[in-house]
């Protein structure tokens, strides 16, 4: 079902919702969706998307981003789009976390910098609500635990709160933590070992998930090299580590000698033909969402002989949390969910080579396996 909120009566062609977006919606790799909400409040300037791909295992559960697109000709088409792939990962993501919950995805449109209100996270939080638990929200890319406290006022369906108002906190902790358990795993199919002791990571992007990550890696003996675009993001890691190298930016981080093992960290499409070509790692393990940018991508890295660990698979111990706190939150339990991604992913490996395919086609896979698609 496709809804437009609060104006049903708006025409098919107004705001981007064209021809094209219809025939994505029913007939491309990105539709399939159950249910489609654009939600408006001009009083507060809110314009969001809510995509639910599938409810098959339980209520939908994914973030909410919050972002401009500003780089797109049209911002609106891109946000929808970008909420529909988000959407169709977190079903897969949810399924192989092992978790009794669908697939949903949240956008709000326009930079959060500039834009965000308690008044607009209010809005957006009685929008939620009104779809009575068929998708329950948290915290993504440009939205924080404090945000999520704003719209719990107006939605009990709304996870990564603060502690203090019941809820687990910061769900990038254990994203971080799920993220090197797959790079565990790729280390121990590469170089017999589940470690990343005296080898080589690039991280590209240190925000939320990002500098967490670089602890654990740290932790464990690896040599760091981060970029990213916020130079105070860099400025932070180097501040608690300065043996840690910097990279002028993703590109020559993916060309730098001697990598390992590349980590994009920030946002998706991370992963296109011309950067495969370029890359020096020999696996791909990061925190970013759909960082394949296009398909056959998987394949190309395939032919490199680099081993890509799905985003979605090693990335979803966010989402265990945030799951876990529907519960009445318990860390330890949640960490212990998150530390077997190193299995799932073992498997993805092990069930890939045996069927002779890309890690990426094995896993989807196994999650359709288990969502009875």
């Amino acid at each position: 079902m496709i809804e437009v909120s609060p104006t049903p009566s708006v025409p098919a062609t107004a705001g981007g919702l064209g021809d094209p977006l219809v025939s994505t919606l029913f007939h491309s790799e990105q539709g399939g969706h159950e249910q489609v909400v654009l939600c408006q409040d001009q009083a507060s300037g809110l314009k969001a998307v809510i995509a639910l791909h599938s409810t098959a295992l339980g209520p939908a559960l994914g973030g909410t981003r919050f972002h401009a697109y500003a780089d797109a000709a049209d911002s609106e088409q891109a946000a929808v789009l970008d909420a529909l792939n988000l959407a169709r990962g977190m079903s897969y993501k949810n399924a192989l976390a092992g978790l009794d919950h669908g697939g949903g995805k949240a956008v709000i449109i326009g930079d959060p910098e500039q834009i965000k209100t308690e008044a607009l996270l209010r809005a957006y939080g009685r929008f939620v609500a009104s779809l009575g638990g068929r998708y329950v929200t948290a915290c993504d890319v440009g939205t924080y635990v404090q945000d999520m406290d704003v719209v719990a006022q107006e939605c009990r369906w709304t996870t990564g709160r603060s502690p203090a108002n019941g809820g687990a906190g910061d769900s990038s902790v254990l994203t971080a933590f799920g993220v090197f358990q797959g790079m565990r795993a790729s280390a121990q199919r590469l170089w017999g070992a589940p470690t990343l002791h005296g080898r080589t990571v690039g991280v590209a992007g240190v925000g939320k998930v990002g500098h967490h990550l670089v602890e654990h890696l740290l932790e464990d003996g690896a040599r760091v090299v981060i970029t990213d675009v916020r130079e105070e993001s860099v400025r932070r890691v180097l501040a608690a580590h300065p043996e840690v190298g910097v990279a002028a930016g993703t590109e020559e981080l993916v060309r730098a000698e001697e990598l390992d093992v590349y980590a994009p960290c920030a946002l998706g499409g991370a992963l296109d033909a011309e950067t495969v070509s370029a890359l020096t790692a020999k696996a791909v393990c990061g925190a970013a969402n759909n960082q394949l940018a296009h398909p056959g991508v998987e394949k190309d890295l395939a032919e490199r002989g680099i081993l890509y660990a799905p985003d979605y698979v090693v990335n979803s111990g966010g989402v265990i949390q945030v799951a876990d706190e529907l519960h009445g939150f318990d860390f330890a339990r949640a960490k212990a969910k998150a530390a077997k991604i190193f299995d799932t992913t073992v498997e993805i490996f092990d069930r890939a080579e045996a069927d002779g395919v890309p890690p990426v086609v094995a896993a989807d896979r196994l999650a359709e396996q288990r969502m009875g698609r």
